[in-house]
């Protein structure tokens, strides 16, 4: 197995007590905050496997609420997320599944205010490292590791190289990019990996191209 640093090995700078579970666990949460693009009113959260059965004694559930209030993994106002969210007025719930899932460390995350809502599916994968597989019934694959463009768009000709030109013309580097839908010529979602967080004022561009819906970024 190849490490890319010595980061791979030891693992990230972190409130315990455990990588998978608290580390991961703020990702998810974090992810969360990122993509909703603002501070959620409420919050319900479906735990499976895993981070059911043992997410109070890890620490879990104070990562997640920590990370949806932007909280980086070692920040220790993690320890009191949820009395934070609370003094804020954000109401949250955790419901413990007893269903299967493919990853025995798995969360459903879904934020809301008034105005709108965002649901995901994120899995801790060890090391403080953690994935979203699911955004808005679109399945996906999101490291949280890399600045990243969520690109929600109609299943047209042209949406995709619209993107990636303006992409270009910033000299933005793709790292990786994957486009999913549910229905030929409906909604789509574009996920692209890059090499550099991208600016308000270029995410406002992209927002302008022809057939784009809605646009989110997940920044480093």
């Amino acid at each position: 197995m190849k490490y890319k640093s010595v980061f791979d090995i030891i693992g990230p700078v972190m409130i315990g007590p455990s990588s998978s579970h608290t580390a991961g666990a703020a990702r998810i949460g974090r992810v969360a905050r990122d993509l909703f693009g603002k501070e959620p009113t409420w919050v319900e959260i479906r735990l499976y496997g895993s981070f059911a059965k043992t997410y109070k004694g890890h620490g879990t559930d104070v990562a997640l609420i920590g990370g949806i209030l932007d909280f980086e993994t070692y920040d220790p106002r993690i320890a009191e997320s949820m009395d934070i969210a609370r003094a804020k007025g954000i109401t949250f719930e955790f419901i413990e599944e007893d269903s299967h899932t493919d990853h025995p460390n798995t969360a459903r995350v879904k934020v809301g205010d008034e105005q709108s809502d965002l649901e995901l599916v994120g899995i801790s994968i060890g090391g403080g490292k953690a994935e979203i597989i699911e955004l808005n019934g679109f399945e996906l694959r999101l490291s949280g590791s890399h600045p990243a463009i969520l690109v929600m768009h109609n299943d047209r000709f042209g949406a995709i190289a619209e993107v990636t030109q303006l992409l270009a013309k910033y000299e933005i580097n793709i790292g990786h990019m994957e486009v999913s839908r549910k229905e030929v010529g409906k909604e789509a979602l574009m996920v692209i990996e890059v090499d550099q967080n991208i600016s308000e004022q270029q995410l406002e561009e992209l927002a302008t191209c022809e057939h784009i819906l809605q646009v989110a970024r997940v920044v480093e």
